[in-house]
């Protein structure tokens, strides 16, 4: 087992975030904290927080920080947190990072690391632009890196990929724009904690061992 456990994972668009969670998920007992997951768990329910968050995206508005943080500090709260944790997604500004903070405190649960996988911009436009995905199981792929072994089709479930509309080069540019504004404070503070681990390797084995070695 990893020592430093308590993970948080920021990278623009097409940083490689969720395959190197979907490798650390394979070996270690992380528990993956994603708040879209969290968001659509909690309306599910029908939790209180879930009834909020509803009402406020029926009506076209944001969820204000203060409820997209007491979900996540109730995902936290819960047993399997205990062996680790990556939050992928959350936080994304710098008073969402004190709310957070405030729960792991309150919860005793400190966080161990941030990293930070930093990519050059044309890498990922290139994977960006090249992204496909399956229409049946939601298995992701790239046509010039990680491509099905035949084309459209998916190898897990033999599903159509396609690409989302969102993955256009126009696209891609302003995520990457809206990303760069919106998180470079948030990497900042970290890096003033001593929490910030820099990656920029890109060959995704290379950046688990490197992973294992800093965080054991």
């Amino acid at each position: 087992m990893l020592k430093q456990k308590n993970l948080i994972f920021i990278g623009a668009p097409g940083a490689g975030k969720g395959t190197i969670s979907g490798i650390l998920l394979a070996k270690y007992p992380f528990a993956h904290i994603s708040t879209g997951d969290i968001l659509r768990d909690e309306i599910k329910r029908d939790t209180q927080l879930g009834r909020e968050a509803s009402v406020l995206m029926k009506a076209g508005k944001l969820v204000p920080d203060e409820v997209v943080a007491g979900m996540v500090r109730a995902r936290l709260a819960q047993p399997d947190c205990q062996k680790g944790f990556i939050l992928d997604g959350f936080p994304r500004t710098i008073h969402q990072a004190d709310l957070l903070g405030e729960a792991l405190r309150e919860l005793n649960n400190p966080l161990d690391r941030v990293i930070y996988f930093k990519v050059d911009d044309e890498l990922l436009l290139q994977r960006l632009t090249a992204r496909q995905n399956c229409r049946k199981c939601g298995e992701i792929y790239n046509k010039l890196f990680m491509p099905s072994k035949v084309e459209g089709v998916c190898d897990k479930c033999g599903g159509e990929l396609f690409q989302r509309p969102d993955d256009s080069l126009e696209t891609a540019k302003s995520r990457l724009e809206v990303f760069y504004k919106q998180t470079q404070p948030l990497i900042d503070y970290y890096e003033k904690q001593g929490l910030l681990l820099t990656v920029t390797e890109t060959d995704k084995d290379k950046i688990v061992a490197a992973l294992e070695q800093e965080l054991a």
